[in-house]
């Protein structure tokens, strides 16, 4: 999402698109923030009859001062739908519900970027990171502790330039040596600017010697086509897809070995094309020709990257995530609460899990790889 006032040529679009295209109501159902959410109405806290302590990877906080700043600079919907309610007690009201023992939490679009000024993306950065470690990750409250992990959200705007990499250095640093925060959560692309560009190299640099999970969430890039159709029903996916593929010939995931990478949504469409998407490693003349010379076999970096499951748990996104990175590679997610229309009832929060994986894959997917690529987590809840 852009900045108010910012004319990127999907900003306006994006902005009433959903209400153009469906109702409110079915606008808000589409990314579950229907009536009973976005008046704040807590779910029911009864324990899933199924659960299995899931790790949950993949899903947002949208604390009150967070909200307030937003609704101030003209932000009051994501993605074009309003933006939905959170609190710890919601949060954890959900886990129990669906048998999801701890949330590893990040903070979606619009990020920082709707704040014009470099001071002011830092200061609300360190102010969601820091409110992430002390009230949610490292709290002694004995109904929230243990239940939280978090991704450190970057001071970066929607035109990153050297400052804003220089700060985001900073930041990284701060929250996962300082904060002890579980890794770091960045945007596919920030105002057209994709992960791999030259300008990210600092960070870059730095992720790596931190030896940081990085989760990598997609935004509605800029000038996409309008079909009249929400962006997150397809614009995420091919935003996820476009940085992946990048990464992957600007040389990112051969010069910072170290970075563990953790794609939304299955990864967007990368699975399903990772063959055509890695030809220039086969053809070197054409490969030339655009500056990627030199790159070796695609399979490995991308079988080397993470896939969580969020709003792709059928076996057409999961088998094939499977088949491109292994079951260990696959962890458990939710996207909520975007998606709480998504779960109406406790229980399995993913059955269609059920026809990728056996019993034990499942529990893989949905506890053990996450305690494995977190060890810090998994010190705290006891698991390790």
């Amino acid at each position: 999402m852009a900045a108010p006032g910012q004319a990127d040529s999907g900003g306006m679009r994006r902005r009433g698109l959903l209400k153009a295209a469906l109702p409110l109501g079915a606008a808000a159902t589409a990314l579950g923030t229907g009536p009973a959410i976005a008046a704040g109405n807590a779910p029911s806290s009864a324990p899933a009859r199924h659960g299995r302590d899931r790790i949950d990877v993949h899903c947002h906080l949208i604390p009150d001062f967070y909200r307030r700043s937003l609704t101030a600079h003209g932000v009051t919907e994501i993605g074009g739908v309003p933006v939905p309610a959170w609190s710890p007690t919601l949060a954890v009201d959900f886990m129990n519900r669906y048998g999801i023992q701890t949330q590893v939490v990040s903070v979606s679009e619009p990020g920082v970027t709707y704040l014009s000024s470099a001071q002011d993306r830092v200061a609300m950065a360190q102010r969601l990171n820091t409110y992430m470690s002390r009230d949610l990750v490292h709290t002694t409250s004995a109904r929230v502790k243990g239940r939280f992990g978090g991704f450190a959200v970057l001071p970066l705007g929607s035109a990153p330039d050297e400052q804003d990499v220089s700060h985001a250095v900073t930041e990284a640093g701060r929250a996962v040596r300082d904060l002890k925060l579980d890794g770091v959560g960045i945007f596919s692309s920030y105002g057209g600017t994709y992960l791999g560009d030259p300008v990210f190299a600092p960070l870059m640099k730095a992720l790596d010697e931190l030896g940081a999970m990085v989760f990598i969430h997609p935004v509605t890039p800029q000038g996409y086509p309008d079909l009249g159709l929400p962006p997150f029903l397809y614009e995420f996916t091919f935003d996820t897809t476009r940085a992946l593929v990048n990464m992957l010939y600007k040389g990112v995931y051969q010069r910072y070995p170290r970075i563990r990478w953790l794609a939304a949504h299955a990864g967007g469409t990368l699975p399903y094309i990772s063959y055509r998407t890695s030809l220039l490693t086969v053809t070197p003349a054409v490969a030339q020709q655009v500056g990627a010379a030199g790159l070796d076999d695609s399979s490995p970096h991308f079988r080397k990257l993470f896939y969580d499951t969020a709003l792709s748990p059928a076996p057409q996104a999961m088998k094939s995530v499977r088949e491109l990175a292994g079951t260990e590679h696959i962890l458990f997610a939710t996207d909520w609460p975007f998606t709480s229309a998504l779960f109406p009832a406790a229980g399995d929060p993913a059955p269609q899990l059920d026809e990728t994986f056996s019993s034990a894959e499942r529990l893989a997917v949905e506890r053990s790889n996450a305690l494995a690529q977190f060890p810090a987590l998994a010190a705290r809840i006891g698991a390790a």
